[in-house]
């Protein structure tokens, strides 16, 4: 594993490099300040750094630092490390595997969980759009998480990859409550499939809590895209899953 520092807007934050069957990935570090321990977040990536990178999206940082300033200790795997950087982002679409995905959320997972001001008891995890289905798929898979947060992901009712399964078959597997942030104008998901993940999590007994904003569509609470950025409801959701994450890991 190697190790860099590199400056954030207003502060310093790590990049640490991990190999994942034989493909390096990036993954940028974010911690509070102070002596902890502190609870954790894994932060599945958004899709439009698939190209840009984790470091050149103002969204991603702000994500990682909003954490951080919350006192929590947060790591964001580059996912999409499988790929030249250039490749075409339909490409990486097509060719997204679900097994390699798990892979990726795990060991940013051990990453997190071996750091020394981390209690390991308490990680949860959050994600945006591709990554909110990220965020689904890897409660699924690691039965450690104690909490998770999906904004707006779709393709959650899609397998992706060889002998992949849809997420939403895995349910029944999500160790943790769950929050759903979502737009009534989002066409992925739509509101038909934010009510049919509704009724998967009642169904297999997961505690959720689903917020459904009018007005709202895909990639809401993305201040970088000026026309699907939603001032209010984006500050109304942070407060939501922000609370939500105080009072299952804190």
């Amino acid at each position: 594993m190697r190790r860099f520092e590199i400056g954030g807007r207003d502060k310093v934050y790590t990049k640490e490099s991990v190999e994942i069957l034989g493909s390096p990935m990036e993954i940028l570090v974010f911690e509070p300040r102070g002596d902890g321990p502190f609870p954790g977040i894994v932060v599945a990536q958004h899709l439009p750094i698939a190209h840009a990178g984790l470091e050149n999206d103002p969204f991603t940082i702000d994500v990682g630092e909003r954490l951080a300033d919350a006192g929590y200790a947060c790591v964001i795997p580059y996912i999409f490390h499988w790929w030249p950087p250039d490749e075409d982002i339909a490409v990486k679409r097509e060719e997204f595997r679900d097994d390699w995905t798990v892979a990726d959320l795990d060991a940013a997972y051990a990453l997190l969980a071996g750091m020394g001001l981390v209690d390991r008891r308490r990680i949860g995890l959050i994600g945006h759009c591709w990554g909110g289905r990220v965020a689904w798929l890897a409660a699924c898979r690691n039965p450690n998480y104690k909490a998770a947060a999906v904004l707006y992901g779709g393709r959650i009712k899609i397998a992706m990859g060889p002998d992949g399964v849809p997420p939403i078959e895995l349910a029944d597997r999500i160790p943790c409550p769950v929050i759903g942030i979502f737009g009534n104008d989002d066409e992925n998901p739509s509101p038909a499939d934010v009510d049919d993940l509704d009724a998967a999590l009642t169904k297999a007994g997961v505690a959720h809590a689903f917020h459904r904003y009018d007005g709202a569509g895909h990639g809401f609470q993305d201040f970088v895209n000026e026309e699907r950025y939603r001032k209010e409801a984006a500050a109304d959701s942070w407060e939501k899953v922000l609370a939500f994450l105080d009072d299952q890991l804190k």
